[in-house]
């Protein structure tokens, strides 16, 4: 039994996954750190009833950043992010 909830984070809305899902069908989600290729394509099937046809998976290092008051830097935090492909003609309403 696939427990979504533990797989997908969120669905990651940029400029660039934006046009991806409106050109391609490619949709950008962001997953929990231990979740692999066969979980997220289930997950997605169940949680928004589409086939998935590919997910390609990724692990994304925090960006730097620096602390306004004091002036230290630090990173964000690290995450892991999917792009999961849908069969031709196939969408996943946003709202």
């Amino acid at each position: 039994m696939i427990q979504a909830d533990k797989i997908l984070k969120s669905l990651r809305l940029t400029e660039k996954s934006n046009l991806q899902s409106a050109e391609i069908g490619q949709y950008t989600f962001e997953v929990f750190k231990d979740a692999n290729k066969f979980a997220i394509k289930a997950a997605v099937e169940k949680v928004f009833d589409v086939p998935v046809t590919r997910v390609n998976v990724m692990n994304q290092r925090g960006k730097p950043a620096r602390n306004r008051k004091t002036g230290r830097s630090n990173y964000k935090s690290d995450y892991k992010k999917a792009i999961v492909t849908l069969k031709t003609g196939d969408t996943i309403e946003i709202v």
